[in-house]
């Protein structure tokens, strides 16, 4: 209504003539009675238009991975930026909030091939089981075993490799219903920002540790020869090279290198891809290497995390995706 009130003499009465109940004179006279009109018939046309506007406008509010997600199939990654939340409102900002939200979507994955058996540990991308690890975890595997963080154990194949990044898409046989984690944006991070770690380091499942990011593009160089993937079930850390020393052992002569987030977040064997996380709950790296001291499994008082881990940025693993799920074996 852009009016209120009307001076006296503005409107015609329709009502002339005819006897009316006596009418506060500052009121305007109601309006000549017409018909409603007919309600247009809606096509479905229309309302499919309508819906696909309605999906659109949540798309561009955020927070709308998962609802996505649901609406594409489950071959569709939730994605987001770093502002988008998962973790439960009464929590965030919280290491035990980005726990609870993300430890259901990490898994503890045991590989055996003719060299041996590796532990380490991956990140659900897709409710049916697709998940994200380092192709060190899986290379050379004849047979691939993955428990989720409920206990439910599932085989599992090798969909596609990519040693140069040394990252590996599996899938899980018979698997639904799994929670996916949503994949944020490694572009913006800083060093400083806080972080979550989950994985199975030494086959404990389920560890969450913490700490910041210490440092963005570092040039991590990692083996690519199958027979190194089972170092870690040796004691010592997964073998990698910086500033041209090597670390955990000789790299070999196969290798490639990668930029690297740096973390000291407590990582040990059996971390390697497993989740790196923001605050906010989404996954912002795949840990993949991390330095441990000369002679960590003979001295104890040397054993343990010394705070130098290293993680694939999510941006990387996911530019990756499309070559993986096409069965890469590089």
């Amino acid at each position: 209504m852009t009016e209120s009130f009307h001076r006296s003499g503005e409107y015609e009465n329709p009502y002339e003539g005819q006897q009316q109940a006596p009418v506060n004179p500052e009121w305007p006279p109601p309006p000549a009675y017409a018909p409603a009109p007919a309600p247009k018939k809606r096509h479905r046309g229309t309302v499919a238009l309508l819906a696909a506007v309605a999906i659109v406008a949540a798309a561009i509010g955020g927070g709308t991975a998962y609802g996505i997600q649901e609406l594409t199939g489950n071959d569709t990654v939730a994605s987001s930026s770093t502002s988008t939340t998962v973790v439960p409102a009464g929590q965030k900002g919280t290491v035990a909030g980005v726990a609870k939200a993300v430890s259901p979507s990490i898994v503890e994955i045991s590989a055996d091939s003719n060299a041996g058996s590796s532990t380490g540990s991956g990140v659900i991308i897709t409710s049916d089981g697709e998940i994200v690890t380092n192709n060190h975890v899986v290379s050379g595997a004849s047979q691939i075993k993955v428990t989720t963080n409920d206990g439910t154990s599932y085989s599992a194949k090798v969909v596609g490799t990519d040693s140069k990044k040394d990252l590996a898409l599996i899938k899980l046989e018979n698997a639904s219903g799994l929670k996916a984690a949503t994949l944020g944006d490694s572009s913006g991070l800083q060093v400083g920002d806080q972080v979550v770690a989950i994985g199975s380091p030494e086959g404990l499942s389920g560890t969450v540790t913490s700490g910041i990011i210490s440092a963005l593009d570092r040039d991590v160089t990692v083996p690519t020869d199958e027979d190194q993937g089972q170092q870690p079930q040796q004691g010592d850390g997964w073998p990698f090279e910086f500033g041209g020393r090597q670390f955990n052992g000789d790299t070999g002569s196969d290798t490639t290198t990668y930029k690297a987030l740096q973390t000291d977040a407590s990582l040990n064997p059996g971390n390697s891809g497993g989740a790196l996380i923001d605050m906010n709950g989404n996954i912002i790296g795949i840990n993949s290497a991390m330095y441990s001291p000369a002679g960590a499994a003979s001295s104890s008082s040397d054993a343990g995390s010394v705070g130098l881990g290293f993680a694939i940025p999510i941006n990387t693993v996911k530019a990756d995706l499309a070559k993986l799920r096409a069965g890469a074996t590089d």
